[in-house]
């Protein structure tokens, strides 16, 4: 899939929320230390955010306890970051919307114009096909 008419959020944009703490939801965090979703999700709480991975199948990952879905989650959510399949996009954005999350982060890949278009529509700022750890190098390289 291609990024033909979205537009991802501006580097200022980008750099303010990476660079408050947040609480972040993981969708498809593994528990497998060599997969990008684990490695990401310990980056992110090195850098002082409050990880929650979600995985149906897990019981816990780095440590925390594991939920299935986002609205199993009994805090609030500043940010969903996901690492599935963009056919599962048009789900986590509906889930997203009714967690009330304000921000939507599709990991490097993950692709998908119309659910992208439905959450900016309910208000979330969307970042798409970009990963965390890598605007982190490219926006904060001067820190």
């Amino acid at each position: 899939m291609s990024l033909e008419s979205f537009h991802n959020p501006s580097d200022a944009e980008i750099r303010d929320i990476l660079a408050r703490p947040m609480t972040i939801a993981v969708v498809g965090c593994s528990p497998d230390l060599a997969r990008d979703s684990n490695h990401i999700a310990r980056i992110l709480q090195a850098k002082g955010h409050r990880v929650i991975p979600v995985n149906p199948s897990v019981g816990a990952i780095l440590g925390k306890r594991c939920y299935p879905s986002l609205s199993a989650i009994p805090q609030r959510i500043d940010m969903v970051d996901v690492f599935r399949r963009s056919d599962a996009v048009p789900a986590i954005v509906d889930e997203t919307i009714a967690v009330e999350a304000r921000v939507l982060w599709l990991q490097l890949g993950v692709v998908h114009e119309d659910a992208a278009a439905r959450a900016r529509a309910a208000g979330i700022t969307v970042i798409m096909d970009r990963c965390p750890a890598v605007e982190y190098r490219r926006l904060f390289a001067d820190d």
